[in-house]
């Protein structure tokens, strides 16, 4: 009784709980748990949920899958759906969507409303979001996370983070580490270099960490050097906790634990997922888990110090105070005006024009024009399916609905063209679709992949760069017919392009959510001059990706192994230093406008390695409408030492300008985050002398070199 009113005491004087006060009440609660207590608090009670301990107003943690919506209510102890009636929410962009904005304050707003959807729907624990970096355009997952330039995804994450956050809410960033393919996820040891790890791989995980303050990591499935990611002691021990400072707590993917000891000893605190034995009480299912009954023994048996425990029951609470036991916690929202603003405003400045021949696009929407539309993902609902993503949205507006309503004065005549399902006669359905285009002002393919396995989905790889359901040959057939069309590329991954000479336009778009069809609408009619820019590099063919160039041993293995041989030179980098022209490059992306660098500067040419380059630029629109532009930043190094990439992104911004007008840009680059990670030192090593800073709009084009000196 005495130890609820102190816990009662902090609750409603939060003002009194500086940092040592907090301390003070963990330790306190943990003076106050048996050993059976502590134990059940470190592994599952449900599919989504970890048990409290009531006698001491202990809560349950519940966390909820992400992280671009939040998923609805499962099954106590099944993956069945619960069928509530009152689980609906916002579908946000994937993030493939936001990393292609480019732009950090649309990031902390899409944390900040998912955060309050989370809230609202009562979860301490928001599962995402994803920072796995895009290493193969084949990856079934790669739709989640943010693209394959670490710098990027190191500069959205940490808003996203604080949004989310912010509603009391814990962002869990995920999957840590080296989760690049679904292929054999679950037990494919990774073999990579240090540099390559502390260069491409952990820096998104890090900033997540040390600037954006997460409160949880997911461990990934696969293995790195012989031992599964969520109970790595490098990882998890050395890294994370040790050299990042890391205070949160450490949660495994579903089923992602496979050794007692391993969980105990090498940082892992809350074990999630792990099948329940059938054998035991439906009541206590969870309690033969790793860290469950064997933990218990190995505590009571004292083969396992009691203060292993104790650190994880203190990072479990500590997430509690920042969560469940936050007292100023805010009460959230969900559904609502401002969230499909998000939605929208993130999908619009996300989808990103690839080719507009004569300026096919933007469509005159005051015109009684006729408009074809052809393609199953014009009407798929793309909420439903792809694994732990799927959600049950308010509302998707499909991009056929959104044409018809942006377009009310067209005649807009609808054919699927092909479908996903092996069961429908494709070869009817193509014709239907030949048949539609041949007298019509404008055709919109709207393809690309969906969240059937081997597309867009979780659990499996795609098995084919090429674009599925003969969609290419149908866009030839239909461009023989009707020169004036465009394709409407929906997906989270690149496709191969070779087609792209028959159309006049092509759009990039994602898994847009709520406001897909809105969105896309938006954009085909002028009404949003499109501003995104690829987060990820288009090859041409697959083999012209780093990982798929040196064969099965890189991508995807063996089945017990595999060697990213390409070691840092990933995406852009790859094609920089080999010199392969990609089809789209990274950070690629046209305007209905024109944009050209009116003036650059540097604010010196020598440079002491604790200091901080100023970039200043001036950027002119020469087009005849407003619109936004996102000026790249890119830095190589001069004769270096070692093996480095021809050049790497190292600062951007996105700036709006009017027609005619210019904008004053300033870009800040330290020069600590051009170091390279010395493996015979295990640190960080700034290497004087030559480097060139490269100020462009795309990684393929730079519209000005400059030489720098750092002494």
């Amino acid at each position: 009784m005495i130890f609820k009113f102190f816990l009662s005491f902090f609750l409603f004087y939060p003002f009194l709980l500086i940092n040592a006060q907090q301390d003070d009440l963990i330790e306190n609660l943990i003076s106050q748990l048996t050993i059976e207590e502590k134990i059940s608090m470190c592994h599952a009670q449900s599919k989504f949920s970890s048990p409290g301990v009531p006698r001491l107003g202990i809560p349950e943690i519940w966390m909820s899958d992400g992280p671009h919506g939040i998923r609805p209510e499962i099954n106590w102890d099944d993956w069945g759906y619960a069928n509530w009636t009152n689980d609906y929410v916002t579908a946000f962009p994937a993030l493939t969507c936001l990393a292609a904005t480019f732009n950090p304050h649309l990031s902390m707003e899409y944390g900040t409303s998912i955060g309050e959807e989370a809230r609202y729907r009562n979860k301490d624990v928001l599962l995402g979001p994803g920072v796995n970096i895009y290493r193969t355009p084949l990856n079934g997952r790669n739709f989640e996370y943010m693209g394959e330039d670490p710098y990027l995804a190191s500069v959205l994450v940490v808003p996203y983070i604080k949004g989310v956050q912010k509603n009391g809410v814990a962002a869990c960033v995920k999957h840590y580490a080296l989760n690049n393919q679904e292929l054999w996820r679950g037990h494919i040891n990774v073999e990579v270099s240090d540099r390559a790890l502390h260069e491409i791989y952990l820096p998104a995980f890090k900033a997540a960490v040390k600037e954006g303050s997460a409160w949880a990591i997911m461990g990934a499935y696969n293995k790195f050097r012989g031992k599964h990611c969520c109970h790595n002691d490098l990882l998890l021990n050395k890294i994370l906790k040790k050299s990042w400072g890391f205070d949160g707590v450490v949660i495994s993917d579903w089923g992602g634990v496979h050794n007692t000891n391993e969980a105990i000893y090498n940082g892992l605190d809350i074990e999630m997922g792990t099948p329940s034995d059938k054998n035991q009480s439906k009541r206590y299912p969870y309690q033969t888990n790793f860290l469950g009954k064997p933990f218990l023994e190995k505590i009571i048996g004292n083969e396992v110090e009691e203060s292993i425990l104790d650190d994880k029951v203190r990072r479990i609470l500590r997430l509690m105070l920042r969560t469940s036991l936050k007292q100023d916690r805010p009460f959230g929202s969900i559904n609502n005006k401002q969230h499909y603003k998000t939605a929208y405003k993130i999908a619009t400045e996300g989808i990103v024009l690839l080719k507009n021949n004569d300026n096919f696009l933007p469509i005159d929407k005051t015109k009684r024009i006729t408009i074809a539309v052809v393609g199953e993902n014009a009407e798929k609902r793309m909420s439903i399916g792809g694994g732990s993503s799927e959600l049950k949205p308010d509302k998707e507006i499909s991009p056929l609905l959104g044409i018809q309503k942006e377009f009310s004065n067209a005649v807009i005549k609808y054919a699927r063209g092909y479908s996903s399902d092996a069961s429908k006669n494709n070869d009817k359905l193509r014709k239907e679709a030949l048949s539609i285009v041949k007298d019509v002002d404008v055709v919109l393919f709207i393809g690309g992949l969906n969240k059937n396995r081997h597309q867009d989905s979780e659990a499996a790889d795609r098995e084919s760069y090429l674009l599925p359901y003969n969609q290419p040959e149908l866009i030839k057939e239909i461009s023989k017919i009707n020169k004036n069309i465009a394709v409407i590329l929906v997906s989270g991954n690149a496709v191969e392009t070779s087609w792209k000479t028959d159309v006049k336009s092509i759009l990039q778009s994602w898994y847009l959510g709520s406001e897909a069809g809105n969105a896309i609408a938006s954009i085909l009619s002028g009404k949003i001059n499109p501003s995104g820019k690829l987060p990820f590099s288009f090859p041409k063919a697959l083999n012209d990706n780093g990982a798929h160039h040196f064969g099965k041993s890189s991508y995807p293995g063996d089945g017990t192994s595999q060697f990213y041989e390409e070691d840092i030179l990933v995406g852009y980098r790859w094609h920089d230093t080999k010199k392969i022209d990609p089809s789209f490059s990274f950070g690629y992306g046209l305007s209905y406008t024109s944009f050209e660098l009116l003036e650059s500067s540097l604010d010196k040419k020598k440079y002491l390695t604790n200091e901080t380059i100023r970039v200043n630029c001036s950027v002119k629109n020469t087009g005849k409408q407003d619109g936004k532009e996102v000026v790249q930043v890119y830095v190589g190094k001069v004769n270096s030492k070692i093996d480095r990439a021809k050049k790497e992104l190292k600062g951007f911004k996105k700036v709006f300008v009017k027609n005619n007008q210019s904008e004053q840009i300033k870009i800040d680059i330290p020069i600590s985050s051009l170091a390279f990670y010395n493996e015979t030192d295990s640190d960080w090593e700034i290497e004087k002398g030559g480097y060139v800073i490269y100020i462009g709009n795309a990684s393929d084009n730079i519209w000005e070199e400059i030489s720098i000196t750092i002494i």
